[in-house]
């Protein structure tokens, strides 16, 4: 009985492991069963991971030998490792980013960490860099604000007494000659008015005065009336060049008619002196060589130059017919050509159409021969001829303007050479009244008011030529003006 127990006991533990055994059999006969891919380290490929699948053991282990399952779950851990070493260190590069379409999502948890950790350290990022670039915009604004509060700097200008300063009117003072003038009386001391339309004028020539207590700029036509008070006044408004007042010419005609008036009758009231800016152009082409302020002049009054030449006539008429009827104490300018920065890009004169032409190497066109000959005084001369001319007694014209003539030819020969390029000189059509020959006779101005030209062409032209090219290269509104005056002793010298 105690042997049949003892059998019977055994008989039942091999029962039990035989039902062990064959459940286990059950659970593991399918090696992968219940067990995702990610469990196993497997890397899951879409198709066009074709080229790093074929590294890898294709097909799985299918049979219930749990080591062989165990060796694949290795091989596939050290293949994934190994693709993911490939990359840089905490970087997933997921479907969406290659623009492959959506896959399956049988990401292992451990990269998913790590392609939300990269993305937010990249938004992370982003965002410095957008906050950043709000900070330097806010900088800049603030560093502007602060340079508007500091107070500008200007030249040292001579402090005159309310005795000694003067309150100056320059119509036209925003154009060529008009802003050299304007430097001048601002560094002498007195306090300066411009009035100025902007048709040829422009803010840049005066814009380093601009706020200065001494200097107001006023936009105004003076075809219409000015009502302001002044002890001086220095009439320079009218278009100068062919192109600019042939471009309208009643409007030219109405500046030296209307312009004229309303400028003397501003002197007759306020008990100003006046200046009006004249041109050799009275003279036509000329007969007398070289021309006396005695000679009448030979004009063409319906020629295309005609509203320049005949307006300019009217307004010496017109002055001189104030001074005898309404006491109005006048001076009168025939000025001849001038040349200098702040001279019109496209003013068409010969001086500023050689000079682009030889800096940005084009041909050099002289219109006619190049034989007509051609007076060329610098800027700085002009403005010493007309202070000098306010501050005389005389009241009778004045021719202000270089003695020493010279051809077209010559002269854009001369600017080739100082640009140093190589352009070739062409001879184009003729204008229609062109002067043939231009020189003045300045025997008046030496006697009377002790004046003649100093500057020397060649030292002239370069600093025209250097003010060009700086303004050819100029692409934006921050490059600016600097004025830097001349001292007393260096005009002296030169």
């Amino acid at each position: 009985m105690v042997f049949s127990k003892r059998k019977m006991k055994q008989f039942l533990v091999f029962g039990v492991t035989i039902f062990l055994v064959v459940c286990f059999y059950k659970s593991w006969g399918n090696p992968m069963n219940g067990l995702g891919p990610a469990q196993f380290g497997e890397v899951v490929f879409s198709d066009d991971d074709e080229a790093d699948k074929s590294a890898l053991p294709q097909g799985r282990i299918v049979d219930g030998n749990r080591e062989a399952v165990l060796q694949e779950r290795s091989v596939l851990g050290n293949a994934d490792r190994s693709i993911n070493d490939k990359r840089p260190r905490g970087v997933f590069e997921s479907r969406e980013e290659r623009g492959a379409p959506p896959g399956p999502k049988h990401l292992h948890p451990k990269d998913v960490r790590l392609a939300e950790d990269f993305d937010g350290e990249h938004e992370s990022r982003l965002n410095e860099l957008h906050e950043a670039k709000r900070q330097i915009l806010e900088l800049e604004r603030k560093i502007q604000e602060l340079e508007g509060r500091i107070p500008r700097k200007y030249p040292d200008v001579t402090f005159l007494n309310y005795k000694n300063r003067k309150r100056i009117l320059i119509t036209g003072g925003a154009g060529f000659v008009g802003s050299h003038l304007v430097d001048y009386l601002m560094m002498q001391g007195h306090e300066v008015i411009v009035a100025d339309n902007f048709f040829t004028g422009r803010k840049r020539n005066v814009e380093h005065w601009l706020g200065h207590e001494n200097f107001e700029l006023i936009h105004h036509d003076i075809v219409n009336p000015l009502f302001i008070e002044v002890d001086e006044i220095y009439h320079l408004a009218s278009p100068a060049s062919p192109p600019h007042y042939m471009y309208n010419p009643v409007k030219t005609i109405k500046t030296n008619t209307l312009g004229t008036i309303n400028v003397l009758g501003l002197a007759k009231r306020v008990g100003a002196k006046v200046l009006i800016a004249s041109t050799s152009e009275v003279y036509g082409d000329p007969d007398v060589h070289p021309q006396p302020e005695t000679y009448w002049g030979h004009v063409n009054p319906i020629g295309p130059r005609a509203c320049y030449d005949e307006g300019k006539r009217v307004s010496e008429t017109l002055s001189y017919a104030y001074a005898k009827q309404e006491k109005v104490n006048v001076r009168v300018a025939r000025i001849f050509n001038t040349y200098g920065p702040r001279m019109h890009m496209n003013d068409g004169r010969v001086v500023s159409n050689f000079i682009i032409q030889a800096l940005q190497n084009q041909s050099i066109t002289i219109y006619g021969s190049g034989k007509q000959t051609r007076s060329f005084q610098y800027v700085s001369d002009l403005v010493d001829g007309l202070v000098s001319l306010m501050a005389s007694n005389y009241t009778q014209p004045v021719n202000l303007g270089n003695p020493v003539e010279r051809t077209i030819q010559d002269f854009a020969e001369i600017i080739r050479d100082l640009v140093g390029c190589k352009s070739q000189i062409i001879e184009l059509p003729a204008v229609e009244d062109d002067p043939q020959r231009r020189k003045p006779d300045i025997s008046r101005a030496k006697k009377e008011i002790h004046w003649e030209p100093r500057v020397p062409l060649q030292e002239g032209l370069m600093k025209t030529i250097d003010y060009f090219r700086k303004e050819l290269a100029r692409s934006n509104h921050s490059q600016r003006n600097i004025f830097v005056p001349e001292t007393t002793e260096y005009r002296n010298l030169v």
